[in-house]
């Protein structure tokens, strides 16, 4: 077990026990971080003044301060750190692990049909014994890296090298850290993504019967895959950490009372992984138009804007690369991003900026940081331009077409559902379709103010703030009825 930290924000007031209380969990994001995930969390706390609200923010190693203003009805935030010495108990060693662990390595370790129902059963005993015992020291123990060496042996025809599996042995003991907690004690748990925040709910719904609503932004397993190519791990460490995620999904998605999935493309995924679709209602982000009115007029100069995280994920790479085609046929065009850049992705930032450079667009294409106001941003360009390679439902494409500006997006996620008829989606990774999109729409005005237009109207059917807080209302309220009834 690790140090954790509650911290009630110090402008928080207790509200009367009769309000409904929610656990909002989520991993490296609110109220510590910035991007779509946060701004989803703080838009659900500010728009139910009359629940009370417990964040539950699993981070690096508890030392995280918050970015984001505490609403009055934040009443808890929970700092639950996955990295950082793990603290030391006095507790007892788990009676009978070695059957518990060798069952729970067996449930994920191949993958097989019926491996979510057995891992989430393993993982029900482990969580029964850390209540009286310390599991995470018997998870990192001698006895733990022997028998992970076993059953991979068993598994795969050969045994993972000592090395390796004492690798995997600490890796699975941090991301078991938030099933040790002690459970979180509210009406209902809503999950802002799967992964290793559905551990907190379900350590919730085993201890006090809390129901689980989960919300899913990006698909958590697809951007476990794609992390993974990246990882400097060894290819049969990274094996193993893939199929405990995939598990994990599964039992998540098998746990959970309802699921929210934030489009059509993350409903296929989701049922791919097992969940029940009785129990789904696909529920896309919402903005409010007033906060982002229809731009006025357009820059005197050709522009393509950014606006977003500047992370991997959003491969800015491809639109820098796509900028430099656009300038061979719109010579007086501008690429302006807008965006942070948190401490772990200063690498990809300067790898970014040194593109730029590679390219010889240095007095063209600009990293402008965080704009006080995000509207100004959108308005600044003709053209909003979103090359991620993974995306759930994006806000800053909705907001962006609510400003009236036509988005050239690549076919991630989401996002097709989204655009619609109101803009071009081309495919991810494809810097010369995106080039050929933004030529399009710069050079061809009619085009560009009848799709911003429609691009406006598109947001006013479907995609309105007080549409999404209604149907998350409705939800709320009949989980807890749930939560009563069991």
């Amino acid at each position: 077990m690790t140090t954790y930290q509650l911290r009630p924000p110090t402008t928080a007031r207790h509200l009367p026990d009769t309000r409904t209380r929610i656990a909002l969990i989520s991993e490296g994001t609110y109220p510590f971080h910035p991007g779509g995930v946060s701004l989803w969390c703080d838009q659900l706390v500010r728009g139910m003044p009359e629940h009370a609200f417990t964040v539950v923010a699993l981070t690096v190693d508890g030392t995280e301060r918050p970015t984001w203003p505490s609403p009055a009805n934040l009443v808890e935030v929970v700092n639950l750190p996955l990295w950082g010495r793990r603290r030391r108990h006095a507790r007892r060693k788990p009676k009978g692990f070695a059957e518990i662990h060798d069952a729970f390595l067996r449930s994920f370790i191949p993958h097989a049909e019926g491996t979510a129902e057995a891992f989430l059963a393993a993982l029900r005993r482990m969580f029964d014994a850390a209540r009286t015992a310390d599991v995470g020291a018997a998870l990192v123990s001698n006895d733990a890296v022997s028998r992970i060496v076993d059953v991979t042996a068993e598994a795969h025809g050969e045994p993972l090298p000592l090395q390796d599996a004492v690798v995997v042995a600490d890796l699975l003991e941090h991301m078991l850290r938030p099933l040790f907690h002690p459970p979180i004690k509210v009406d209902v748990c809503h999950l802002a993504m799967n992964g290793l925040s559905a551990l907190v709910g379900l350590a919730a719904k085993w201890a006090h019967g809390t129901p689980m609503l989960m919300s899913e932004h990006g698909v958590y397993l697809r951007e476990r895959y794609l992390a993974a190519v990246k990882e400097d791990l060894p290819q049969r460490v990274k094996k193993i950490l893939l199929a405990f995620h995939r598990a994990l999904a599964g039992a998540a998605y098998l746990s959970c009372d309802m699921l929210a999935p934030h489009s059509g493309y993350n409903r296929r995924w989701q049922l791919r992984n097992g969940a029940d679709e009785s129990r789904m209602s696909t529920m896309y982000n919402g903005i409010d138009p007033e906060d982002f009115p229809q731009a006025p007029g357009e820059p005197d100069v050709p522009t393509i804007v950014f606006v977003g995280r500047i992370d991997p994920l959003k491969d800015l790479h491809t639109l820098i690369r796509a900028f430099r085609v656009v300038r061979t046929e719109v010579p007086d065009a501008r690429l302006r991003m807008f965006g942070p850049v948190t401490v772990a992705n200063e690498g990809y930032h300067a790898g970014c900026v040194r593109l730029v450079e590679e390219l010889g667009l240095t007095d063209s294409a600009v990293f402008e940081g965080r704009v006080p106001n995000q509207v100004d941003a959108y308005h600044a360009g003709h053209v909003v331009a979103l090359t991620s390679i993974s995306e759930g439902f994006p806000f800053s494409l909705v907001e962006a077409m609510s400003t009236g500006r036509p988005p050239v997006c690549t076919n991630v996620g989401g996002v097709p559902e989204a655009v619609g008829d109101a803009g071009f989606v081309v495919p991810p990774r494809d810097h010369e379709a995106v080039a050929r999109a933004c030529v399009r729409l710069l050079a061809d005005g009619g085009l560009r103010r009848r799709l911003g237009d429609l691009a406006r109207q598109r947001v006013l059917e479907h995609f309105t703030l007080q549409r999404w807080n209604d149907s998350y209302q409705a939800r709320y309220a009949e989980l807890v009825l749930v939560g009563r009834s069991g």
